[in-house]
């Protein structure tokens, strides 16, 4: 897909990279990625994929902009409280990048629902707060052959990591799905949500940039994969651990 002069210019950053270059670059143009929540998480996904030139980018989220939303949620403003979030993600991005396309879908996503919204994309960043969304995701997206960057955080601690059961290792083997390194879902109510636990703000940030960048590797095919590496990340001692999983028999 042929650049402009005006993008050539804007992701000049990005073509100067041997990684990507110009290549890369149009890629992340011909790309429609479905971003899921447009909360924590998905604020800074949708910002930096959104500067990076990904051509169309879908939003899915059913919830409004709220005050105690700001603290995190950095693509959303105070004028915006009371709308709903793909509205207010939506108007961010049309300001801050012209070229992306934005799809909005103000709805929860269902098992009734989400093959239909899924199949117009290429891939699929789950950025949602709830097990039941993330096993939907991942099942979804197996099902569909489409690839999931998928991460999730608490408090002080966050995790991500890539799924594509769909894709042979360099081994020749099927990569791990949800279930080989999740295999449970946990009952109801046994973790706080973030109302009740509580969050740093900027954790969101760090975890949700780092779905963004994992998914600009997998758009443009440079650099190693997270696919059967899950990375955790303790704000407060300020390390990262990975923990390599694989795919369990059926």
């Amino acid at each position: 897909m042929k650049l402009t002069p005006e993008e050539l210019e804007r992701y000049a950053r990005h073509i100067v990279l041997a990684e990507i270059g110009g290549a890369g670059q149009q890629k992340l143009k011909a790309a429609k990625v479905l971003v899921i929540g447009a909360g924590g998480l998905g604020s800074p996904v949708l910002q930096y994929l959104a500067a990076a030139g990904v051509g169309t980018l879908g939003i899915v989220d059913d919830d409004v902009v709220s005050l105690s939303n700001l603290q995190r949620q950095t693509i959303h403003e105070t004028g915006m409280i009371g709308a709903p979030k793909t509205d207010s993600a939506k108007a961010f991005i049309q300001k801050s990048n012209p070229h992306v396309d934005v799809k909005t879908h103000s709805i929860r996503l269902t098992s009734g629902n989400i093959r239909d919204i899924i199949r117009s994309y290429d891939l699929v960043v789950d950025g949602s707060d709830n097990f039941d969304t993330r096993y939907l995701a991942a099942d979804a997206c197996e099902r569909s052959s489409l690839t999931l960057v998928t991460a999730a955080v608490g408090r002080f601690d966050g995790s991500i990591t890539t799924l594509k059961p769909h894709c042979h290792d360099h081994n020749g083997v099927l990569y791990p799905r949800y279930v080989d390194i999740f295999p449970v879902k946990p009952p109801e109510g046994l973790l706080p949500s973030c109302e009740e636990a509580g969050i740093l703000g900027a954790l969101t940030g760090i975890i949700g940039s780092m779905q963004a960048i994992e998914t600009i590797k997998e758009i443009s095919g440079t650099g190693d994969s997270l696919a059967g590496r899950l990375l955790l990340y303790d704000a407060l001692s300020a390390r990262w651990q990975e923990i390599r999983y694989g795919r369990k028999a059926e």
